[in-house]
């Protein structure tokens, strides 16, 4: 998005950066101008949260430069950003909008109202809670929140998904949406990429220039990136032709060279070089997989009939039924803390149910891949982590080298001996995948599989799925993925509802007719009770009463209507699916709103009372 007259927000020219031998980018360049929402995408290892320390100023380029306009204030929210100590919601933004503003007359009074709004904006009810005690969403939530009450103009975001659940998802989307802020962000939400972004750009080496950019959102991203690399692989077929025919003339014996000129040998050679490089970047390192399936014949896998669960007082569901046959692929959708991990725990034998029964087909076994995952020993070596003993790893009945079994997975043979905990997070997440399926499985229960995978294994691993015989139960706030690969999903609402929808589109329509339905009601008794409250202050409008109370009578039905609307906002918070999980702020929630239909009532108790007194003047 240009802009002619006062040029980039937000510029970078010609940025390098290598580790050692290991070079990360090159050459890469981009402009910012408000209003822009670049996405930045790529594999593991690109580059892409080192581009943005750069960006930021946190860390330096080998080579290039990067410039703002005069004045830009620039705000940077990294991957990880925990929150330790005591410090509360308040002092942590307190602290951000402190640092932001100068010193002044009005520093406070701009300081209260930043935060105000940016509590409101952020959807924080507990401004006392501790920030280091909330969950990893609402930590997220915090660290934007303390990101935007600086009032940035350039916003860096480095994978904003992360933690985030279905409803922290959509407000993040709505909220990048409706600014002008110009924003830069790292993520491998396709579905985020597609609804968020006004420009993609990939950072990998199969691009002559180390990056390929498009402008639009992932979808038009795709359509170049598919253009691009059929080019490539035209290109390269030409290549491969031209010196089979240069080769085969090289090596023909000297006299049948003698009359070619000197300038051929030369083009040949060149020729052999421009191929040996365009290959070397139509190799991808991806992860390559399939889950063990056992093939079992039966239709009924797994019968589930009436199940229902409690956790800490607190219906999670109910009367849950469905059968799991081959080929069945079942996303559990809801807030966090609606119950979809412990449904799976339920269905793999691990928690018992307070009601119903899960029925098994003999001998069916179940996979589940826990979203803590289990722990491998950080100096446990890559290929020890593949396999316990030897050098092959045992897969379908066949043995594997462990070499090549690393290569399906985007290893190379050299880290074999490298110790797990020096691989990077998307990297780990591939081992723990690897020793996943090499177990035969009729069920795969999945928990949070995508996390920290980069967007070539999220793709791979989606085909995994659709192609795997067995039925799978997937939990995942991956909504591109979830979408893709459910036949149909089971919405739960952590308050003991739980319903079929077909698919993830038709579950967050329903999500939202919900929500309509409890704001209009809400709303419907507003209209009601002020309505009743007209009709009280017509018939008595003509009675005496004393100074005070005239006063008092004058201003009632104002005060009733704020009351309400304090009310019904606070019912509505009550019922947010954003705070479901979250004991402390249900409790802060619930009597909140206890609070403001106590005062509701205490209104109309006092409206009550002036009536009567009225009826014993005109007695």
């Amino acid at each position: 998005m240009a802009d002619a007259q006062t040029g980039p927000l937000l510029s970078a020219k010609g940025l390098a950066k290598a580790y050692g031998a290991q070079a990360l980018f090159q050459d890469v360049g981009l402009n910012l101008y408000e209003g822009d929402r670049l996405g930045v995408i790529g594999p593991n290892g690109a580059g892409k949260s080192t581009l943005l320390r750069i960006l930021v100023g946190d860390e330096r380029p080998d080579a290039g430069t990067v410039s703002s306009r005069k004045g830009t204030r620039v705000a940077y929210v990294p991957q990880e950003h925990p929150f330790t100590g005591d410090a509360t919601v308040e002092e942590v933004l307190r602290r951000a909008v402190d640092t932001a503003l100068p010193p002044g007359p009005d520093h406070v009074a701009e300081a209260e109202t930043r935060l105000n709004e940016t509590l409101g904006r952020v959807g924080f009810i507990d401004r006392a809670q501790r920030a280091a005690a909330l969950s990893g969403g609402w930590q997220k939530r915090l660290a934007i929140a303390a990101a935007l009450i600086t009032l940035p103009e350039v916003l860096l975001l480095d994978e904003p998904t992360n933690h985030l659940d279905l409803p922290g998802l959509a407000w993040l989307e709505d909220l990048l949406r409706r600014s002008r802020l110009a924003c830069l962000l790292i993520s491998h939400d396709r579905w985020f990429l597609q609804n968020v972004t006004t420009r993609i750009v990939e950072l990998n080496r199969v691009y002559p220039s180390g990056t390929l950019a498009a402008n639009g959102p992932y979808s038009d991203f795709l359509e170049a990136r598919a253009l691009f690399l059929e080019g490539q692989a035209q290109r390269q077929e030409t290549l491969e032709n031209k010196v089979r025919r240069e080769t085969e003339w090289l090596r023909r014996g000297p006299k049948a060279r003698a009359t070619k000129a000197r300038y051929r040998v030369d083009a040949a050679h060149q020729l052999i070089g421009e191929l040996a490089e365009v290959s070397a970047r139509t190799v991808v390192t991806g992860a390559k997989f399939d889950f063990t399936g056992t093939e079992r014949r039966t239709k009924r896998l797994m019968v589930v009939k009436d199940l229902a669960k409690s956790l800490g007082g607190r219906d999670l569901f109910g009367d849950v039924s469905f059968v799991l046959t081959p080929g069945t692929r079942l996303g559990l959708v809801g807030p966090n803390g609606s119950g979809k991990t412990t449904l799976l725990r339920v269905l793999s034998g691990d928690l018992g149910a307070d009601a119903g029964h899960v029925e098994q087909a003999d001998g069916l076994r179940v996979v589940y891949f826990d979203q803590k995952r289990e722990t491998l020993p950080p100096a446990l070596t890559l290929q020890r982590a593949f396999t316990a003993d030897g050098d092959a790893v045992q897969y379908r009945d066949q043995e594997i080298h462990v070499a090549s079994w690393a290569k399906r997975f985007g290893f190379r043979s050299d880290q074999l001996t490298t110790p797990v905990g020096d691989l990077s997070g998307g990297e780990q997440a591939r081992v723990l995948i690897a020793r996943l399926v090499v177990r035969p499985a009729d069920v795969l229960l999945l928990d949070e599989p995508t996390n920290d995978l980069d967007l070539s294994t999220l793709e791979v691993l989606e085909e995994s799925l659709v192609d795997f015989p067995g039925a799978v139960v997937l939990v995942t706030h991956d909504r591109y993925l979830l979408d893709r690969v459910s036949t149909h999903v089971l919405g739960l609402d952590g308050r003991g509802g739980a319903a079929f929808h077909g698919d993830y589109v038709q579950w967050e329509a329903a999500q939202k007719e919900a929500a309509r339905r409890i704001a209009d009601a809400a709303q419907a008794g507003v209209a009601e009770r002020k309505d009743a409250a007209a009709r009280g202050a017509e018939r008595s409008r003509a009675k005496r009463l004393t100074w005070l109370e005239q006063k008092d009578w004058e201003t009632i039905e104002a005060r009733i209507h704020e009351a309400e609307a304090v009310q019904v906002a606070r019912e509505a918070e009550l019922h947010s699916p954003a705070i479901a999980s979250n004991a402390g702020r249900l409790a802060a929630a619930a009597t909140a709103a206890d609070q403001a239909r106590a005062a509701v009532e205490s209104l109309y108790a006092r409206w009550e009372e002036l009536e009567a007194r009225l009826r014993e003047d005109r007695d």
